[in-house]
């Protein structure tokens, strides 16, 4: 697996109108496995490790124009996966709103019936990423369907639930500020940057990953936080990979005088921009 075994991101938490709709949706389309759950709660996994959790509320408004989610992104583990979920997609009749190569990764990329944002990615070999001068190079280049859907057969079928080894690789989030947000998620969470697009995105990880966050302004740019009874993202879960940057994130809080809750071992925070994290211990 291209991403270090020691950094996992997820669940990611969803605030959704129509539950039902929605784990349907998860599980006939995107092959997730519904979990034991609370009350008006779906736990939602892969290969028994959870995902996704959406919390209903009906009365739930869009959040118009708001920084929060803009995708997560399912990791698959090897192209023969990607080719058969696009395979299944297709099948499906699910509508895809894109996909690409990025250099280090194929994408495909399409949405919720509640409109969240969901990528589906398999990752290049980690010493095929591609550098210049030294810094790791990304693209947003036209997907090879036709190669891609030559790993596998038509008659190959998705099953009940997506293949073993299956995680939350990244996160992107709409941003207000992309220089505040890159500071916060640098020298607070002790990410490193790993790529930058100009003034509107930049892409952030543990461990030499291509991304675990993705920030950008596209659509967010000096926008408020979503109000509270929104749609959409409720937080995201951070799985901090080892004691050292834990130490660190607890010094940068407590030194920036940075708001936080803890709950049991856990660091509830919010980023500049007002997206919700939960930051977990090794």
């Amino acid at each position: 697996m291209a991403i270090d075994d020691k950094t996992v991101l997820g669940p990611v938490g969803l605030t959704v109108r129509n539950l039902a709709a929605m784990v349907e949706f998860y599980q006939r389309n995107i092959g997730l496995k519904l979990l034991p759950s609370a009350a008006n709660t779906a736990v939602l996994a892969a290969d028994n490790r959870p995902l996704l959790t959406l919390q209903e509320n009906p009365q739930a408004t869009h959040p118009g124009r708001t920084t929060g989610l803009y995708h997560f992104a399912i990791l698959l583990p090897s192209r023969n996966a990607l080719a058969t979920q696009l395979r299944h997609l297709m099948q499906n009749g699910v509508p895809l709103q894109g996909a690409a190569d990025h250099l280090v990764s194929e994408a495909l990329y399409l949405a919720d019936p509640e409109g969240n944002g969901i990528e589906i990615y398999r990752d290049r070999p980690r010493d095929h990423w591609p550098r210049t001068n030294g810094q790791l190079s990304m693209a947003t280049n036209p997907l090879d369907f036709a190669d891609l859907l030559a790993q596998t057969k038509a008659s190959e079928t998705l099953g009940s639930e997506l293949p073993a080894g299956t995680i939350m690789g990244h996160v992107h989030l709409r941003v207000s500020d992309l220089a505040a947000a890159e500071t916060f998620y640098r020298d607070i969470l002790g990410m490193e940057l790993q790529l930058r697009f100009g003034h509107s995105a930049a892409f952030l990880s543990y461990h030499g990953y291509h991304h675990h966050i993705g920030i950008n302004t596209w659509e967010s740019r000096r926008s408020p936080a979503a109000p509270a009874g929104s749609q959409g993202l409720s937080h995201v879960v951070i799985h901090v990979p080892d004691r050292e940057i834990w130490s660190r994130i607890e010094s940068a809080v407590r030194d920036g005088n940075i708001p936080s809750t803890r709950h049991d071992s856990k660091l509830n925070l919010r980023d500049p921009s007002g997206n919700t994290l939960v930051l977990e211990p090794p």
